[in-house]
């Protein structure tokens, strides 16, 4: 990693550190209230929500400690240091997110079989209040565009949260408007629809890098398709493309060249078009000449132009 891009990466983490900073503490101050506000008025959509807010504090919380913990330096033992603990911190989200969302299924279908009385004029007051703070806390974290998966965790609780408040105003509306008090956990199963949907991605992705698959985009045949095409190139095999954490791909193989190619040189080469054409800068490229050592796993060979084939009345 070149000085400049490690730099920038330094600069991106603190600026996710400062927004997600902020984001806990914009919704750590509202969660209490909302949470008594829940239980006060008796609504369960407003209950639901907080609980999510909750979740959303300690996904925030959690972020936070994942980010510092990333930053540590490598060691001879962690060769990659800590930088996969803002995975494990977006798969732990997600995984939040989907037990949220089945404690709301849980008490929707209860408030179903038996409703009870909501105070619709206060759910909706508090609930519109919930909004703004969701609404700002979401700012805050889309403001660095950051591809931190750890940051994408934290924000898709906010926004789940975010939306969450709106079918919150929107139940306490039709309650008091209407005095149907069914609306309040059918908004709540609604909700955690919602949060159920939004964990989704959050899980395939995180589940996807620690089992260290190919990064979302690229396609590891192709890569060893350009790489075997290169001049002086005659295979590519062992070939691996996976994530060592959000924006950090990085990539193996054993190329063999041609006899009277330079090695060295040849690596350079591949190394350059892998950083250009690619967006990979970590390669460990090991280069013999063909014929020194067996292939193993899939082989890439250059491709090579198609005989033209005669014509029978030609």
């Amino acid at each position: 990693m070149t000085h400049a891009n490690g730099h920038a990466e330094g600069h991106g983490r603190e600026a996710d550190r400062r927004s997600l900073a902020a984001a806990l503490a914009i919704t750590a101050s509202y969660t209490v209230a909302e949470a008594v506000g829940g239980f006060l008025t008796g609504s369960l959509a407003l209950l639901a929500d907080a609980a999510h807010m909750l979740s959303d504090n300690f996904s925030l919380g959690l972020a936070l400690f994942a980010l510092w913990l990333s930053s540590r330096p490598p060691t001879p033992e962690r060769s990659f240091g800590y930088k996969r603990a803002e995975i494990l911190a977006a798969l732990f989200n997600g995984v939040t997110l989907v037990a949220v969302s089945l404690w709301i299924f849980y008490e929707a279908y209860r408030r179903l079989l038996e409703p009870r009385e909501v105070m619709g004029g206060w759910v909706a007051a508090v609930a519109a209040a919930g909004l703004l703070v969701n609404a700002a806390a979401a700012w805050v974290l889309l403001r660095p565009r950051s591809e931190s998966l750890n940051l994408q965790g934290a924000l898709r609780h906010v926004l789940a949260d975010l939306l969450g408040s709106l079918g919150v105003l929107v139940s306490g509306m039709v309650v008091l408007l209407t005095g149907w008090y069914p609306a309040d956990p059918l908004v709540s199963a609604a909700i955690g629809l919602l949060i159920l949907a939004s964990s989704w991605r959050l899980l395939r992705d995180s589940v996807n890098i620690l089992l260290e698959a190919a990064p979302h985009g690229m396609d590891a045949a192709e890569i060893g398709r350009r790489m075997a095409s290169t001049s002086g190139v005659a295979e590519v095999h062992d070939l691996h493309v996976w994530t060592i954490t959000s924006g950090f791909p990085a990539l193996s193989a054993h190329v063999l060249v041609a006899a009277g190619e330079d090695c060295h040189a040849k690596r350079r080469e591949l190394e350059q078009l892998l950083r250009e054409e690619y967006g990979i800068s970590h390669t460990t490229l090991q280069v013999d000449h063909a014929g020194d050592h067996a292939a193993h796993g899939p082989r890439f060979l250059p491709l090579r132009p198609k005989r033209k084939t005669r014509s029978p009345h030609t």
